[in-house]
């Protein structure tokens, strides 16, 4: 069902034509990476978090994840991720296709600095094995951002 809210309202943006679904697993930002056959920072992947118990995403780059201090920092508060079995009532997906797009009403969504190193990134689209490439221009008209904040720390590369 979520997949087919995102691709309803992907297509009111102009990006039907950008959406991909795959025979295998997107669930993960190394599967994601696999099955598009990008680097997995260029993943876009979308974070559900409770700040003062409403719920937001906060949409990253494959290969950052979040520094607690900076979200503290900007939240004015500890960072409280939504509990796995909560996330598709309150946002909408389900964990392994949580994106920014057909997403519940007064969710609000912020995009990490992390992802402005990339000229093209690849979010979830509603479902465990699909994704959309987007510019990050895309990526900002369709996601209807708050603003672009700076909470990840960098990944150390995997050995």
């Amino acid at each position: 069902m979520s997949i087919k809210k995102a691709k309803e309202y992907l297509k009111t943006k102009n990006l039907e034509k950008n959406i991909m679904e795959f025979t295998v697993s997107s669930a993960t930002v190394e599967d994601a990476a696999k099955a598009i056959g990008c680097q997995e920072g260029e993943i876009a992947k979308t974070l559900s978090f409770l700040v003062e118990e409403e719920p937001i995403l906060i949409v990253v780059a494959g290969d950052a994840k979040v520094d607690n201090s900076k979200y503290k920092e900007e939240f004015h508060e500890k960072a409280k991720m939504i509990p796995f079995d909560e996330v598709e009532k309150l946002i909408g997906h389900r964990v392994g296709g949580v994106c920014p797009f057909g997403i519940k009403d007064g969710v609000k969504v912020y995009l990490d600095k992390s992802l402005q190193k990339y000229e093209i990134v690849y979010p979830a689209c509603g479902s465990s094995n699909s994704a959309v490439k987007l510019t990050i221009k895309e990526l900002e008209d369709a996601s209807n951002y708050q603003k672009w904040i700076d909470v990840c720390k960098k990944i150390e590369e995997k050995m």
